[in-house]
């Protein structure tokens, strides 16, 4: 099996990211539609909890799989490679076994004692299943990932978006007569389903396309507590930067509908409120994620590789890289979801409401997506703990503010957006300011921000001209809005060419993507 360049493997990740993303639109909408922002909200409660739990019984290891295969390979030791992927696989099988079994007895302590509204419970028990297929799935992606062969990742995270999405919406409307929780729980059991069959399917890639080993090589082994102590001394700062990340996630999923109860609002309000903004405005803010998350995956293998090559200009070159593909992807996404939150909300979710917490987070929306892609590179060398100390600091500011903030009736849900926002600019900040110090980092701020910065500019300005003047006040119909963002994408795309944001070599190498060319 032939390797695949860090931006092949990127591109790889962003079509089957994409390919979810448009998915997961359409899931997003029936979902609301089918059982309600207050279903939407019931399920959003358990779900961070049920993902603090994957975290945990992953503890990190697909991560060190993908980096420290990738580091074996590119010395040329297929066999050390396997070895640590056999010693990972069987670690995360005995700590997924134990955090299903600790979830299963502690489910009732959690109703009780944790979470807001007690309707969750049925469709928390439903996601219980899922964490050792989503933990033994995670395995076989790492040692792929480690290969630098992204397309197995791809394919099952289609699959199972697929089953998840026509499974959930089946379950939910059978089971919708008999009350919302009940409907909540449908969702659950499809997410469920999904990750099943996605591992049916990686089992299958893996059993069929893995690189068989030579016989007639020696080898020598290299101590199994020696490849543990490997394992896990990039797993524990791994899984500690998750684990807090949806620890929080879960104290959020908690604290925001109880501080929009203490602004005034009733438990089924509260409820619903938080349905629309995790559901809606944070789905939407979490779109260009196709890209940086696709990035940072990539990256962890790829930095890798070029440390153990001890090429250090690489890898500043593949940090470059990631952060001006971050910006032209993040930047003018930000400036729709700022200029156009209330008519996106409404067309697409048909809760123009949700507009108000989008418009609020479309100010800290660059630095989130900045964030994700600068974790994934530290994470690549080998520095998972200065994301986990950042992530720490960040988060104490957006837990202080969602306290504070949304309680406040003037503000509410928008208190909760300032919050984020906060948590944003700090964390990607940091992030950077640790690049600087590791690496070297010295970023051509005009080429990676300045170029994009101009054409968002220039794009902007055109839609708000086009929306304000053109189109006449009033709410945009959809053939409006749609004709915004046509007008705005064309402005934006033309002002890179233009400025020479969009480059020759840009050009190759999506004429060699789609030609499916891999590169060696």
């Amino acid at each position: 099996m032939s390797r695949q360049s860090f931006v092949y493997g990127a591109f790889i990740l962003l079509l089957a990211s994409l390919c979810n993303r448009l998915i997961g639109f359409a899931y997003q909408i029936l979902m609301i539609r089918l059982i309600r922002p207050e279903g939407v909200g019931l399920f959003n409660m358990v779900y961070p909890i049920y993902i603090l739990v994957l975290v945990l019984a992953t503890a990190g290891i697909p991560v060190a799989i993908s980096k420290l295969m990738a580091e074996e390979v590119a010395r040329g030791n297929l066999r050390g490679a396997y070895r640590v992927f056999s010693i990972a696989f069987w670690c995360i099988l005995a700590s997924s076994l134990f955090f299903t079994l600790v979830l299963i007895l502690g489910a009732p302590l959690l109703q009780r004692y944790v979470f807001p509204n007690p309707k969750v419970y049925y469709c928390f028990v439903s996601l219980i299943p899922g964490i050792i297929i989503v933990s033994l799935c995670s395995a076989f992606r790492g040692f792929f990932q480690g290969l630098q062969q992204m397309t197995p990742t791809a394919v099952t995270q289609v699959v199972e978006q697929l089953v998840r999405v026509i499974a959930g919406l089946g379950i939910a409307w059978l089971m919708l007569p008999k009350g919302i929780e009940y409907a909540a729980m449908g969702i659950s059991l499809g997410v469920v389903l999904g990750e099943f069959v996605g591992f049916l399917f990686m089992l299958v890639i893996y059993f069929q396309q893995r690189p068989l080993l030579s016989p007639t090589v020696l080898y020598f082994p290299e101590p199994a507590f020696k490849v543990t102590s490997r394992i896990f001394e990039l797993a524990i700062p791994v899984t500690l930067t998750r684990f807090v990340s949806t620890g929080f996630l879960s104290l959020d999923a908690m604290l925001i509908p109880r501080r929009l109860q203490a602004a005034g609002m009733s438990l089924s309000e509260a409820t619903g409120v938080y349905g629309q903004f995790v559901g809606i405005a944070e789905s939407l803010l979490f779109t260009p994620s196709i890209v940086t998350i696709s990035l940072a995956t990539a990256l962890i293998p790829a930095i890798s590789d070029a440390l153990a090559q001890n090429n250090l200009s690489l890898v500043r070159g593949r940090t470059e890289e990631a952060l001006r593909l971050t910006m032209l992807a993040g930047l003018p996404a930000t400036a729709v979801f700022f200029l156009l939150p209330r008519e996106l909300c409404q067309a697409i979710f048909g809760y123009a409401n949700a507009g108000v917490a989008l418009g609020t987070l479309a100010l800290g929306g660059p630095f989130l997506y900045l964030q994700q892609t600068t974790t994934g590179i530290l994470q690549g060398l080998g520095r998972a703990e200065r994301p986990l100390r950042n992530l720490m600091i960040a988060a104490a500011f957006k837990v202080t503010g969602i306290y504070y903030l949304t309680a406040i009736p003037a503000l509410g849900i928008r208190g909760t957006a300032l919050s984020l926002c906060a948590a944003y600019i700090i964390m990607s900040l940091l992030n950077y300011r640790d690049l600087k110090e590791i690496i070297g980092l010295r970023v051509d701020f005009g080429y990676c921000l300045g170029k994009p910065l101009v054409a968002t500019t220039g794009m902007s300005l055109v839609m708000w001209y086009v929306r304000n003047f053109m189109l006449g006040p009033g709410d945009l119909s959809r053939t409006g809005l749609l004709i915004v963002l046509l007008l705005g994408s064309f402005t934006y795309l033309s002002l890179l060419f233009v400025f020479g944001g969009v480059h020759s070599h840009d050009l190759r190498r999506l004429a060699s993507f789609l030609g499916w060319h891999v590169k060696k």
